[in-house]
Formats: structure tokens, C-alpha cells, sequence
């Protein structure tokens, strides 16, 4: 009974649990295991980090990257990235609207396919350079500067309205765009000491 996102039983009447209803929920492992969207986009359990869930997430995602590279394919990772996408959109939209957030914290499936889209694209890379794509990611990411800023933006919703499809969307393209960005500044790099 230690998840606050169980209904409290409400004696103040109906319009107490009407705003009740509508305040936001934090995310938890019970909450996480209620729906398998939930589990998806909460990254498997490392967007439940109560610090930086962000950078737990993408953590997660390059130890991930790390093993199912052994295994998979430029085809592979195509497959994997773009189907995860199309999931990610579903579980993004469904965890965000049960959570009544937007953009929760918690939600760090964006992280993982970007972090993972990256990783693929800078390959071969040792762990060096990897480190390096992830400081870039990180910074994109979190300053969200000039682009990312624009994508984090365009598809949000307000708070207290419900989430729908395009606010999902918009969880995942800021990501993307850091992603991009991420990318390009790789490849300038590359460019100039190659």
C-alpha cells in the first residue's frame, strides 16, 4: 500500500476526489507493473531513479547497447529502433496520461531509443568515444539548447489537460533531436581530425 498512486478512500465528497483525480501521480515500481506500457516507458524500471531518471535511463540504455550488439545487426538495430519507436509512441502516450503529466520525468523509453540510435550510428567506437556520445547526449538533452529546445516545445500539452497522441509523440522527438544534434557534432569532430 506504499504506492500513492492507489485512490485513497475520500470523505470530503466528490469534488475533493475530482481534483484528486486530476492531480499528478508519481511514478513507482507498483504503478510500473500495473501495464506493460507503463514498464516500457518507464525504461524497464530505471526511469524510478529519484535522481537524474534521465541519465539512469540512458546509462541503462548504453549497458543495453553494449550486450544486444553482440547479437544484432545493422538490419537488427534498424528493426529494433524503428519498431521501438512506434511502441515507444504507444507506451509514452499511455504511461503519460495514466501519470497526468505531459512529460514526466520517470518517462525514459526517449532516452533509450536515442541514446541507442546514436550508439548505432557512431559504431565502431570504443568505450572512449562512446563516453564522449554520451556527454554530448546528456548535454543536448538536458540544456536543450536552440533545437532541442523548439522540438522539446512543440508538442506539448498543458498541465491538467488530458495526454494525448501528439504530446506522446513529443516525449520521444525532443529526444530524437538531441540525438541529431548529438550526431552532428559528432561527425564535425570526425570531419576536422580525420
Amino acid at each position: 500500500m506504499d504506492d500513492q498512486n492507489d485512490k485513497d478512500n475520500d470523505s470530503s465528497g466528490s469534488g475533493a476526489a475530482s481534483a484528486q483525480d486530476l492531480a499528478p501521480r508519481r511514478a513507482t515500481a507498483g504503478f510500473m507493473l500495473r501495464h506493460p506500457a507503463h514498464w516500457i516507458a518507464l525504461g524497464f524500471g530505471s526511469g524510478l531513479s529519484p535522481k537524474a531518471p534521465g541519465t539512469v535511463g540512458t546509462l541503462w540504455a548504453w549497458m543495453a547497447f553494449l550486450v544486444l550488439d553482440l547479437w544484432l545487426g545493422d538490419v537488427q538495430w534498424a528493426w529494433l529502433i524503428g519498431g521501438g519507436t512506434l511502441v515507444g509512441w504507444w507506451a509514452c502516450t499511455v504511461t503519460a496520461r495514466n501519470l497526468r503529466t505531459p512529460d514526466p520525468g520517470s518517462i525514459v523509453w526517449d532516452e533509450v531509443l536515442a541514446f541507442w540510435l546514436v550508439l548505432w550510428l557512431v559504431t565502431p567506437a570504443g568505450l572512449l568515444g562512446q563516453a564522449v556520445a554520451f556527454g554530448l547526449f546528456r548535454f543536448f538533452d538536458a540544456a536543450k539548447p536552440g533545437p532541442v529546445r523548439w522540438a522539446d516545445g512543440l508538442f506539448k500539452g498543458e498541465r491538467g489537460r488530458p495526454v494525448g497522441w501528439a504530446q506522446g509523440f513529443g516525449i520521444l522527438f525532443d529526444d530524437f533531436v538531441a540525438a541529431g544534434c548529438t550526431l552532428l557534432v559528432i561527425a564535425l569532430w570526425r570531419s576536422l581530425m580525420g
